[in-house]
């Protein structure tokens, strides 16, 4: 059985809160302030990730083991 994704690291942060609130939460608990933060319209998870010093491919992990 494969597992479908729902979050992607290419999708855009703004996207991934507005569609998913619930990951709110684990933005804010990796020290990302992506709410108030204006890149979060245009800047895709990974790269948001990147500037941080976060691993992407984790991040995806704990945002999507939060949907299910």
């Amino acid at each position: 059985m494969t597992e479908e994704k729902k979050i992607t690291k290419e999708m855009s942060i703004l996207e991934i809160v507005q569609t998913y609130p619930e990951t709110i939460e684990v933005f804010a608990r990796n020290g990302l302030g992506c709410i108030g933060c204006a890149a979060a319209r245009f800047e895709n998870l990974e790269a948001g990730a990147k500037v941080h010093g976060i691993d992407a491919d984790k991040l995806v992990e704990e945002l999507n083991a939060i949907l299910i």
